[in-house]
């Protein structure tokens, strides 16, 4: 595979954990922060490269792929400066705010032959893989209910994620994974009923909690439903997957041992479980040297442009749902109906 030149915009959370998996991919990585600490974050894996830079002209210059892991309100202006520039771009989940702006950098990116990568990582972690794998080759059948929950403490270190307005909330930052493995699961969706409950405007603290939920009528026939908490500080990251089919149930929780079974019907006994695999590697460097192969001329990634722009349609019609107390309807894609 081709060395690649990265441009890692960012240095919290999620620039934290690409770096090391960038690393030892062979990639030579130049940071840009704007908060003081991409110096910092290139001096800590100096002995592998990496460098810092004070301008996005300077990150461009030594890059072939940009990498953006800052707040979601800077996406669509990093990655359309990116993608005028000619370069690959993953760019963290959501990929913008809005339905309008996604498709926007999805467009650009098209006309300008470049790769536009959404990092949904969690179609990377193990026990998703092995429920979207088992989905695929008919372990349940037609999936026809479908139940998620992601729950753990509310991001009050960052303020950003505080604001809808920079955020999305709970709904567009949070339970989008959710939302987007609902439609890779059972198709498209063309019904969304959302509701919230407790804090869901700037200023949260500890001890402040916001839940959403959602339900999703699919063109399938089937039903999604996601939950997501942002709780108490203490509160245990937890997340859970049930999905029935007439031929047996696939379900997982994060907390529990083995993290995720299947329970087929006629062919496996009642309750038999498949143990969860290890989790030898970083999901996040399995999501970025697929990736990487693409860049290279490999295999497309599981996950497309157009993936990312129907998880933020998804997400923004239960926002609009939420406010309004009325169902919204989506209309399928010209894209999906072909």
């Amino acid at each position: 595979m081709t060395r690649l030149d990265v441009g890692l915009i960012g240095a919290g959370g999620i620039a934290r954990a690409h770096l090391p998996a960038w690393i030892e991919l062979g990639a030579r990585v130049t940071i840009l922060s704007t908060d003081g600490n991409a110096e910092k974050l290139a001096a800590k894996y100096a002995e592998s490269g990496v460098t810092a830079t004070h301008s996005m002209a300077g990150l461009l210059d030594r890059s072939t792929v940009v990498d953006i892991c800052t707040p979601t309100f800077t996406h669509r202006e990093l990655a359309l400066d990116a993608i005028a520039a000619g370069k690959h771009v993953i760019c963290e989940k959501p990929l913008a705010l809005t339905a309008s702006e996604a498709a926007e950098m999805a467009d650009a990116a098209e006309a300008a032959g470049v790769l536009l990568f959404p990092a949904h990582v969690v179609r990377y972690f193990p026990a998703y893989a092995a429920m979207a794998e088992s989905v695929g080759k008919g372990a349940v059948g037609t999936p026809a209910v479908l139940r998620f929950t992601r729950s753990g403490a509310y991001p009050v270190w960052a303020p950003w994620f505080c604001d809808p307005a920079l955020s999305g909330g709970i709904l567009m930052d949070q339970m989008i994974h959710d939302l987007d493995l609902a439609r890779m699961l059972a198709g498209e969706v063309v019904r969304v009923h959302a509701k919230l409950r407790g804090r869901q405007e700037p200023g949260a603290k500890p001890g402040d909690v916001a839940v959403g939920t959602a339900v999703l009528t699919h063109a399938s026939g089937a039903n999604s439903h996601v939950l997501g908490v942002w709780g108490l500080p203490d509160l245990q990251f937890r997340t859970t997957f049930r999905v029935a089919g007439p031929d047996g149930i696939l379900e997982h929780d994060s907390t529990a041992l083995p993290g995720f079974r299947i329970l087929a019907q006629g062919t496996r006994p009642p309750g038999e479980g498949i143990p969860r695999s290890p989790m030898t590697e970083s999901p996040y460097l399995t999501e970025l040297r697929e990736f990487a192969r693409a860049v290279d001329g490999g295999p497309a990634p599981r996950v497309t442009a157009r993936d990312g722009v129907e998880a933020v349609r998804i997400a923004a019609a239960a926002a609009a749902s939420a406010r309004t107390g009325e169902s919204v309807e989506l209309k399928i894609s010209e894209e999906a109906a072909r």
